[in-house]
């Protein structure tokens, strides 16, 4: 191929991928944020009830169409978050391809998160916070090191030990998405921690679009800077909801978002 030939099709591709990504930016409008005290949940839909203390982590498991609440009690909390599919835990939380396919690293009440196989893992049915993390990942035994001093409880230590108790490695660990971590990037590109944006009670309401199992970790996010980590008890939630409406807005907010959602109600038609 000559370099003229390259050259036009480098430019077509181009072409292509601006006109996708102005079309997957066409969301419809996502809702606004949860307000502190809204969103009740009444008391005979609540499964489960459970406080995480700070640097220890749990596993749920979710059928499809109930919910966890994740409650920032203390508003010094970041939790991270995996999820694999029960029924074949091959399938597992894909960071990248939420962010991609959303166009968007943005997550918040509107959004779906998916796995590495295209369908849609949960979906993000209530937030007060908006301010949640899908590029940095959770704290590591360095992570911890640098920022005080000596290893302490991390949440790649948590994810090992929660993937073990279900019969999975270090391998089935792909990166988490991290709620109540306030993270963007500025100008140039560097991470930025605006720790305005937590507030004591802030929560999350994730649907489980299949049925999951859900590991979650209580420890200080790396880019945190309070010194020494100032992680609380937070609390979980698991409840039931009734099936979404018809124009439900994360199954209806994009093209991408409809073909999500088609794909994986083909598991469960």
């Amino acid at each position: 191929m000559s370099a003229a030939s390259k050259a036009e099709r480098a430019a077509a591709n181009r072409r292509r991928y601006e006109e996708l990504r102005a079309a997957g930016q066409e969301l419809k409008q996502l809702p606004a944020p949860t307000a502190l005290d809204g969103a009740p949940i009444a008391a005979d839909a609540v499964v489960q009830t459970e406080q995480v203390p700070p640097g220890w982590h749990t596993t749920v498991r979710l059928s499809r169409g109930e919910a966890l609440r994740i409650i920032d009690d203390h508003g010094r909390s970041s939790v991270s978050l995996l999820a694999w599919r029960s029924e074949d835990p091959t399938e597992r939380i894909n960071c990248a391809d939420t962010v991609k396919v959303q166009w968007s690293a943005a997550l918040s009440k509107g959004r779906m998160i998916l796995s590495d196989m295209g369908r849609v893992l949960l979906a993000v049915i209530e937030d007060t916070s908006g301010a949640h993390d899908l590029l940095v990942g959770g704290s590591t035994a360095d992570s911890t090191l640098s920022a005080y001093g000596e290893v302490t409880r991390n949440t790649q230590a948590n994810f090992i030990s929660a993937a073990a108790k279900i019969g999975l490695g270090l391998r089935d660990i792909p990166p988490c998405v991290t709620f109540f971590a306030p993270v963007t990037t500025d100008a140039a590109g560097r991470f930025v921690w605006h720790a305005a944006r937590k507030h004591a009670g802030d929560f999350v309401d994730l649907r489980a679009e299949m049925n999951l199992i859900v590991a979650v970790s209580n420890c200080a996010h790396p880019l945190d800077p309070a010194r020494p980590a100032a992680t609380a008890p937070i609390t979980l939630i698991r409840h039931r909801l009734p099936p979404p409406a018809v124009d439900d807005v994360c199954r209806t907010a994009s093209e991408e978002a409809v073909r999500a959602y088609a794909f994986t109600d083909q598991l469960f038609a």
